[in-house]
């Protein structure tokens, strides 16, 4: 039987890991912000906001809350170098894509927000494709074990 033995990631691989879970503890906030909001805070947003937040479906919350809670569990399990760190940011890369269908093509977000609204979307989902291409290559380099 042959073990194959865990290499010692670089540098670079230290930074991106503790960028990307500073980003995911962002997303997390952004989520408890959301799930938790006040009936002040609720109702000090635009009419328009506050039906989005109150017509928005479970299964489109719970995308949220799988994208967020995924990408902070995935990159914690990157900066512990574990390989299961890509199938958890994969998990994470799922719930982007559901709840982006919801906010694109479901929703009326952008009607909401205006066109500016694209932008963090698409870099979110951005960021979650080069977590999981990331993770397969520091598994492939045999940087997790």
């Amino acid at each position: 039987m042959t073990a194959k033995s865990i290499e010692k990631p670089p540098v670079w691989f230290w930074i991106v890991s503790i960028v990307a879970l500073l980003w995911n503890l962002m997303g997390v906030l952004a989520y408890l912000q959301q799930a938790f909001m006040t009936e002040e805070a609720l109702a000090a947003l635009s009419e328009p906001e506050r039906l989005l937040l109150e017509t928005r479906p479970a299964w489109a919350t719970a995308a949220f809350a799988l994208a967020v809670w995924g990408g902070l569990l995935g990159c914690i399990a990157l900066l512990l170098r574990k390989k299961w760190a890509r199938p958890v940011l994969v998990i994470s890369l799922i719930g982007i894509l559901v709840q982006m269908i919801h906010s694109f093509f479901i929703s009326n977000n952008l009607e909401v927000y205006g066109p500016g609204e694209i932008s963090m979307p698409i870099l979110i989902l951005l960021i979650g494709v080069g977590l999981v291409i990331f993770a397969r290559i520091s598994a492939r380099k045999l940087w997790l074990g």
